[in-house]
């Protein structure tokens, strides 16, 4: 990080101090919640930083699902135009 990240970093970020931690949590703890790091200060200089858990995005398996769903099925062209029209069918009732 640059000095210019950092500045911008510390001057974004929520601060509290040690009373605020042990006398008003519910307050950072809902500042967490809402994604926001939070600078815990004693006598006015840092001495801890606080941060929501990283959540990591899992990419869903389409592949394993399908095949969970129809194992090693393939559809010819006549059964899948048989499947669609049934479909469609329904929708015009």
């Amino acid at each position: 990080m640059t000095a210019g990240d950092l500045w911008t970093y510390y001057v974004h970020m929520r601060t509290a101090t040690v009373r605020d931690l042990r006398n008003d949590f519910s307050k950072l703890e809902k500042w967490l919640a809402e994604g926001e790091e939070i600078q815990i200060q004693k006598r006015g200089e840092p001495v801890a930083v606080l941060s929501p858990p990283k959540r990591e995005f899992v990419k869903p398996d389409y592949r394993a699902r399908l095949k969970r769903l129809w194992g090693d099925r393939v559809f010819s062209k006549e059964e899948e135009t048989a499947m669609r029209e049934s479909e469609y069918s329904d929708w015009e009732k």
